[in-house]
């Protein structure tokens, strides 16, 4: 008598018709050399219930297939005695074939084959509707917690039989022992499904264990805990036990797998997270010291059910529920792939729904303090919380989900919740389900899902203050949640996995930043909005690190966070600095205070005038107690107000200050420079005078060219710098302690005002300086007398050097030889030259410049026909053929000169104002593209946030239409440099 046959009823048909004829082959070969299996054969032949139970096997499930046919004696046994006795006899068999003192192999072979035997003897209870779905998860929970404690007692009784631990009662390893092995999630609350893996949190109490190895305690309970996991997954011959996983307990990246009991308590009462309060609602403990895991969890309880919640974790809460939620228009239900499990409509929705009730209304009302999905649908009922009619819904879908969801996991003994993506493989499963029609089964699967996904979204209505299109964000607990990665994608991440990971170390309190539970609140509200604000830059991965790099050198978050939440605009900023601007993000990690100033009213109004920013810089200074406290403060001071010009040309992009044009900031950027150079270089001589003294009536300047001379500095700009100095007599010596002649004190003093500007200290450099214009460049003097510089230029330079002094001006260092350097170059500049010579030399230096750069398309702003260079040479020629008779036009800046130049008549109205637009263009990109790249554009490759960047900074609608301007604008300069120096 076959008494399982009792048991069964409505069974599905064979949805492959492949694996019905390999399972029937094999078994007629089995029923051929076993008497007894082919009288089993026999009777279920002659039973309608035993025909369909060997097709529904065969038919839909190879795994079901393996383990019926390579455990036939057990197979017998269930079926002539039932689901219950068959239970018993697995149990019976593991009692006598797995105590504890046997060896590690025979206990590894025999859960696993004890495994199997539950996996079939549950699916068929669940193919045949002999077993609920409570049943099911209960027998599948119970095992995995058999299983679980036998593995715990071999170990245990292994250590002390080593002499690491002295067990009070040996022989029951478990007994008081000071383990405490906690089931979280579907294993702790009954409710394990088909192919789960099992959520483990191992604690010992060193108090109570009686310790006698000769390592660490915590080293021998990680190795216990390691073995435990190697017996339960390790795939053998014999198949595995259960996939385990250890990542719910505190802080899975930075514990160990096995913590102190201790070690718990304190992170659970300071740093636990309202998601981890979530997860401990289904904790329990499944094996070791029961009694001692019972204590543990009611010393959780004030944790997990608070009765007074303040307004803040409420809304961590809602949050989490807003993280998960996807938006309307993002993923919506599709059946072909959609994952039942964290889908729209599916199981963790349903879970959720129940949870965060639980949370909320749980510390008050004793009656919502459930393990049990279903059991606290009820409850939310008999609180009057929920209405009967949401209740039904939920437990009929949550019913049909979690059968679906054993269905798909018993096919091929796989942890999947997703839905075929092929239609006709979807169909199969329908047929699987029971549903002899695919149709009818699509029908009630979408409709289930809808229903679980209207119920859901009711679920603490509240308006956004932003509204988004981000779909799911899921953050909490352990693992990369699949969808989250998808919207990670979605929104422009590439590296999702390892932007996932970080964002839960820091739900971890792994910064300093994130370690408060007000904290976490905030940071947990403010995901969805941080996300898309980093994923709207030029590069979002980039961003994102930067931002991270940002919060992980941050001494608090709470206050940051608050005025991220108090002003959106904010956080849109840091994240396009994060994203557009890396010296920029560098700074503010370096210096998180700077966001103080970014409130200010004035923080986007023009840079102070000279005056202020002198003693503003001088005040600082006076804190210096040694010369390397001087240099860290004025970059320090410098770099500031760098950081303040940068964000305001970031800003300016939308066209929202007056201030923020790269052709401002260049002139701010020039005068901050002037300030530092003539500050420090009056501090570099003090400091050299110390020691020798000065030089009786000499005079000493520094000359700046290039950009810094022409009021043209870019955040990125070096400092080209030319040293003169100025002696009453030549056979002087410096009046200090230890005297030396003129030469050699300007040499040292150029020296140490190089090294003051460029030296590399915590606060970075102030300039890379560049001496390559000076007399001789690279082989003469640091530092050249007055009359020596004159005569030099006066006699033996080269076009190409009266050229670059046409940029420069002296900037800091004694204020009379200021006036008089200032004059020498008017007078070298006014010097008549031969036109042909200027123009012959000036057209050899360009070709060669172009030709060392002829590889570089028309976007190299500075060194392509017609682009920077081809402008400033303009400029620069008709500085010295027409300076003599019109000195109004030798102002250093190049747009200045073009518009003396249109007033003198040097250049006509329209040609000058091509010029000077063109210069504005280029000096607009080149600044922005110079704080967003470290390399060169390359156009095929540019980030649509930076397109989109520099067409609103060249007042373009589209990025096309900005490459024609740039290219158009770059040929009619190249056409005026024709007309005007020649080919």
């Amino acid at each position: 008598m076959l008494s399982f046959l009792d048991e069964i009823n409505l069974l599905p048909s064979p949805s492959n018709s492949d694996y019905l004829r390999i399972g029937l082959e094999n078994w007629t070969e089995l029923c051929a050399q076993d008497p007894e299996l082919s009288n089993v054969a026999n009777e279920l032949g002659n039973s309608k219930d035993g025909t369909k139970i060997l097709a529904s096997i065969f038919g839909n499930s190879p795994y079901l297939s393996q383990c019926a046919l390579g455990d036939t004696d057990f197979l017998v046994y269930l079926l002539r005695n039932g689901s219950k006795k068959a239970l018993k006899y697995i149990y019976n068999e593991l009692k006598n074939t797995a105590p504890p003192e046997v060896d590690q192999s025979v206990i590894m072979k025999s859960l696993r084959v004890a495994k199997k035997r539950v996996a079939l003897l549950t699916a068929l209870g669940d193919l045949g509707h002999a077993l609920s779905l409570n049943k099911i998860t209960r027998t599948l929970s119970e095992f995995a917690s058999e299983a679980t404690n036998r593995c715990l007692s071999h170990l245990l009784l292994a250590a002390h039989n080593k002499g690491d631990l002295a067990l009070p009662h040996p022989e029951t390893p478990v007994k008081n022992c000071g383990v405490i092995i906690l089931g979280m999630g579907k294993l702790g609350a009954f409710e394990l499904n088909y192919s789960s893996d099992i959520d483990l949190i191992v604690l010992f109490d060193s108090e109570k264990i009686n310790y006698t190895g000769r390592k660490f305690m915590d080293d021998c309970f990680v190795r216990i805990t390691r073995n435990l996991v190697k017996m339960m997954q390790e795939r053998t011959a014999d198949g595995y036990v259960f996939r385990t996983d250890l990542r719910l307990r505190p802080d899975p990246g930075a514990t160990p797998i096995a913590l102190p009991l201790a070690a718990a308590h304190t992170y659970y009462e300071s740093q636990g997270q309202n998601w981890e309060r979530a997860a401990m609602i289904k904790a329990r403990p499944i094996a070791g010291d029961i009694n001692a895991g019972d204590e543990f969890v009611t010393f959780l309880r004030p944790f997990v059910w608070r009765k007074f919640l303040d307004f803040a974790a409420i809304a961590d809460i809602q949050a989490i529920k807003s993280q998960i939620h996807t938006h309307k228009g993002f993923a919506e239900i599709a059946l072909d792939g959609h994952n039942i499990k964290i889908g729209r409509g599916g199981i963790r929705e349903i879970e959720f729904f129940c949870q965060t009730q639980q949370l909320i209304e749980g510390g008050r009302n004793p009656a919502l303090q459930t393990s049990t999905t279903l059991g606290t649908l009820n409850a939310l009922v008999v609180a009057d919380k929920v209405g009967a009619t949401v209740r039904d819904d939920l437990e009929k879908a949550y019913i049909f989900l979690r059968t679906l969801e054993h269905r798909l996991q018993m096919i091929n003994d796989e942890q999947t919740q997703l839905l075929p993506d092929k239609p006709e493989e979807l169909d199969q499963l329908g047929i699987f389900m029971g549903y002899d029609d695919p149709a009818i089964f699509r029908s009630e699967l979408e409709q289930t899902l809808n229903v679980v996904k209207s119920h859901y979204d009711n679920l603490f209505k509240f308006e956004e203050s932003v509204e988004r299109t981000v779909g799911r964000l899921v953050f909490t607990g352990s693992d990369n949640d699949p969808e989250t990665l998808i919207s990670l994608s979605a929104l422009g991440f590439e590296d999702t996995s390892a932007i996932s990971q970080i964002i839960r170390e820091w739900h971890h309190g792994r910064y300093r930043a994130t370690r408060t539970v007000r904290a976490q609140q905030l940071l947990t509200a403010l995901m969805p909005t941080i996300l898309e604000d980093l994923a709207d830059t030029v590069t979002p991965d980039a961003a994102f690190m930067r931002f991270d790099a940002f919060l992980k050198k941050l001494p608090a978050g709470v206050q940051l966070f608050s005025l991220f939440n108090a002003h959106p605009r904010l956080l849109k900023l840091v994240a396009k600095i994060m994203g557009m601007a890396p010296e920029l993000a560098d700074r503010l990690s370096a210096n998180p205070l700077l966001l103080d100033g970014v409130l200010s009213p004035d923080f986007m109004g023009p840079i102070p005038d000279r005056a202020d920013l002198i003693d503003d810089l001088n005040l600082m200074l006076e804190s210096a107690r040694d010369f390397q406290d001087i240099l860290d403060i004025s970059r320090r001071w410098l770099n500031d107000l760098k950081f303040r010009i940068g964000v305001q040309i970031l800003s300016n992009i939308n066209g929202e200050f007056q201030f923020g044009a790269t052709v401002t900031a260049g002139a701010s950027l020039t005068k901050i420079a002037e300030i530092t150079m003539q500050t420090l270089l009056a501090l570099v001589e003090a400091e050299l005078a110390a020691k020798h003294g000065y030089v009786p009536g000499g005079r000493f300047t520094v000359i700046a060219a290039g950009k810094l001379g022409s009021y043209e500095m870019t955040p990125k700009s070096d400092a080209d710098l030319i040293f003169v100095y100025d002696l009453p007599e030549e056979d002087v010596l410096t009046d200090g302690e230890k005297p030396i002649p003129p030469g050699l004190y300007y040499t040292r003093l150029s020296q140490r005002f190089i090294n003051a500007l460029s030296a590399l200290t915590g606060e970075g450099i102030l300039y890379e300086v560049d001496m390559r214009l000076r007399p001789h460049g690279n082989s003469g003097p640091l530092a050249l007398s007055l009359s020596g510089f004159q005569k030099y230029y006066m006699e033996d330079a080269w076009t190409w050097e009266h050229l670059a002094l046409t940029r420069a001006r002296s900037i800091a260092g004694d204020t009379d030889l200021q006036s008089e350097v200032n004059i020498v170059l008017s007078k070298i500049i006014q010097t008549k030259r031969d036109t042909k010579t200027i123009s012959t030399n000036l057209l050899d230096m360009q070709k060669r410049l172009h030709k060392e750069h002829a590889s570089k398309p028309f976007w190299a702003l500075k060194h392509y026909p017609g682009a920077l260079m081809d402008l400033e040479l303009i400029c620069q020629y008709l500085k010295l053929v027409h300076g003599n008779d019109h000195p109004e036009i030798l102002t250093t800046n190049t747009i200045e000169s073009f518009h003396a130049m249109a007033a003198q008549s040097v250049l006509d109205e329209d040609t000058a104002k091509l010029l000077t637009s063109a210069m504005i263009l280029y000096l607009n990109l080149q600044g922005l593209i110079r704080l967003s790249l470290k390399d060169r554009i390359v156009t095929d490759t540019v980030p649509t946030a930076l397109k989109e960047a520099l067409c609103l900074a060249a007042k373009q609608p589209n990025f096309d239409l900005l490459s024609q301007h740039i290219e158009k604008t770059e040929k009619q300069v190249s056409e005026i440099f024709e007309k005007i120096i020649g080919k």
